[in-house]
């Protein structure tokens, strides 16, 4: 009577296993609850922006202003002056429908009144209509007017959704 019980349970199992591939190949690759992959999209990014000096302590910088381009929005960056020649920047930027969270790295110089960096950023985590954004090695680079800490950047390549 046991081995009847788990021969008839088995042979459910497997119809219903069938059915499930049956269903889930018939709606074209969806699974069993509807849901069906979404194919990234990517993006040429080309943005700039124009910050002015919101905080500072030592050689770190809390820059805010607007962002135009391919994405438009609030942008905040903090920026750390962490030697001579480098920099690092957590980039913040909100349009109207989400926000997008980068971190760059960046060669450093400065030149009289001005410095200037140029280096790469990736983009680690966004919300909203960005909640699947991500890349890396994007272009990242900017200049820092010396007697008012007003900073210009520019961000540019693909980004993926």
């Amino acid at each position: 009577m046991t081995r009847r019980i788990v021969n008839s349970s088995l042979a459910v199992a497997g119809m219903l296993g069938a059915s499930a591939c049956a269903l889930a190949i018939g709606a074209g690759g969806a699974s069993a609850s509807g849901a069906s992959a979404v194919a990234a999209r990517t993006i040429s990014l080309n943005e700039s922006g124009r910050l002015h000096l919101t905080s500072h302590h030592g050689f770190h910088l809390n820059e805010q202003g607007s962002a135009s381009g391919t994405i438009r929005g609030t942008i905040y960056i903090h920026l750390d002056v962490t030697s001579t020649n480098r920099v690092t920047a957590e980039v913040n930027i909100y349009p109207a429908n989400g926000s997008l969270t980068g971190y760059g790295t960046a060669a450093y110089r400065s030149n009289g009144g001005t410095a200037t960096f140029s280096g790469t950023m990736s983009i680690s985590r966004g919300t909203g209509s960005y909640s699947h954004a991500h890349a890396s090695g994007l272009s990242f680079s900017g200049a820092i007017q010396r007697s008012n800490d007003a900073t210009t950047v520019r961000v540019s390549g693909p980004l993926s959704e």
